[in-house]
């Protein structure tokens, strides 16, 4: 699946990325994008904003991946009818303006690599921690360990599609892999379980129910949870069949996400209480030492592959953003150079890499993690008004998929 060059089929004889990018890898960018560390460490907030309510927690997981596969099929719209690299950025310069793109590539440019930086910087927490005990691992240690990985991340990817790739579902798979011992653990533990146990969901609504703005706040912690269902929308210049694996990819991917972190709450619910998962740091781990005592290390070790595979998806899509952005002029033309050598946008992945590191060396990771999330939400109604607009402005745009379902 090596990404070459390839004449677009139009006068100007453009150069631009080969669609190498079947649905498998489609699935595993979004999977992978999606599941980082918080369903294995902390899946806290929707429960505590719930009222301890098991029913109305459990609803809102459901609600927000219901909420995530709408949102990811009005892009798989723009995705179909637009497939360019860039994603967001490149939807909204066709349905808003070059204005509004250029202001959304600026702040993408910074937003987007201080979530690469919190994500490399969690690594070390839970890659060096345990050879550590109940002592704190160095500050130096673990952002030479996150720089180190965020540097091997993006030299990778500046150097084969294929191979980032085949990290992609490798990472994907055995995190999935993880998730579904907590899953079937459950499901055993349900089947043998103890009336306490079966309890907690014969009574799911039985406990206080959420005012309004604690729903609100459910729901905004839940929806965090599924970010990166938008990440495939950043290689559809790369997909192959886009018309067909772009929608096909998301319909598949999201659901799955939505079906295993509904197993993994319960699977946890039927092992701790639910002021024993408001109290955890680590939920995973704690379930895993009551339920495999004899290998809970594999549960650390998979929230390490998974802020790995998690990482590597968001360095992928972030280099083809500074790539989009060059080719529209709104960045120096040099990264939207192309590698001759491994035909991959190296110079955009350099790039972004930089600026993450940049992030990592001065921040902390709450800090990184507030920056982030105060403008992901602003520029995906931004995208979603442009796909408005151009139902209006371009109504005969050749759209093979439409969120509605008509051609």
């Amino acid at each position: 699946m090596e990404t070459l060059l390839e004449e677009k089929g139009n006068e100007d004889g453009k150069m631009q990325l080969k669609r190498t990018i079947g649905y498998f890898e489609g699935v595993s960018f979004i999977i992978g994008t999606i599941i980082g560390a918080g369903i294995f460490v902390s899946p806290t907030g929707v429960l505590k904003y719930s009222s301890l309510n098991v029913g109305v927690a459990l609803s809102i997981w459901a609600a927000c991946g219901i909420i995530s596969l709408m949102g990811s099929l009005c892009y798989a719209e723009l995705g179909t009818a637009l497939p360019l690299s860039g994603g967001e950025y490149s939807h909204i310069k066709r349905g808003l303006g070059s204005p509004l793109a250029f202001i959304f590539m600026w702040t993408a440019l910074f937003n987007k690599p201080a979530s690469n930086a919190a994500r490399a910087l969690l690594f070390p927490e839970y890659a060096i921690q345990p050879f550590y005990g109940v002592c704190p691992a160095p500050e130096v240690l673990k952002k030479c360990l996150a720089l180190a990985v965020l540097w091997f991340l993006g030299i990778l990817n500046g150097r084969s599609v294929k191979i980032a790739a085949w990290v992609q579902t490798v990472f994907t798979v055995l995190k999935m892999m993880a998730l579904s011992v907590i899953a079937i653990g459950g499901i055993v533990l349900l089947i043998k379980g103890r009336k306490e146990n079966l309890a907690r969901f014969e009574n799911a609504f039985s406990s206080d129910i959420p005012d309004a703005s604690q729903i609100a706040e459910a729901f905004f912690q839940g929806l965090y949870a599924y970010g990166g269902w938008w990440s495939l929308n950043y290689m559809a210049e790369e997909m192959k069949n886009p018309s067909r694996n772009i929608p096909l990819t998301v319909m598949t991917a999201v659901p799955a996400v939505t079906v295993f972190y509904l197993l993994v709450n319960i699977s946890y619910l039927t092992v701790l209480t639910p002021k024993e998962v408001v109290s955890s740091v680590a939920v995973a781990v704690t379930w895993a030492d009551r339920v495999i005592p004899t290998v809970a290390w594999i549960i650390p070790l998979s929230v390490t592959v998974s802020i790995f595979g998690a990482l590597n998806s968001s360095m992928f899509i972030l280099g083809r953003l500074s790539y989009a952005g060059s080719q529209s002029g709104h960045l120096p033309v040099l990264i939207s150079m192309l590698n001759i050598h491994y035909s991959t946008p190296a110079p955009a992945m350099g790039f972004s890499t930089i600026i993450a590191t940049v992030f990592i060396i001065p921040s902390d990771l709450i800090a990184l993690t507030n920056y982030f999330g105060f403008s992901v939400w602003l520029m995906i109604g931004l995208t979603c008004a442009s796909l408005i607009v151009l139902r209006y402005r371009e109504p005969n745009l050749h759209r093979p998929y439409k969120v509605n379902g008509n051609k």
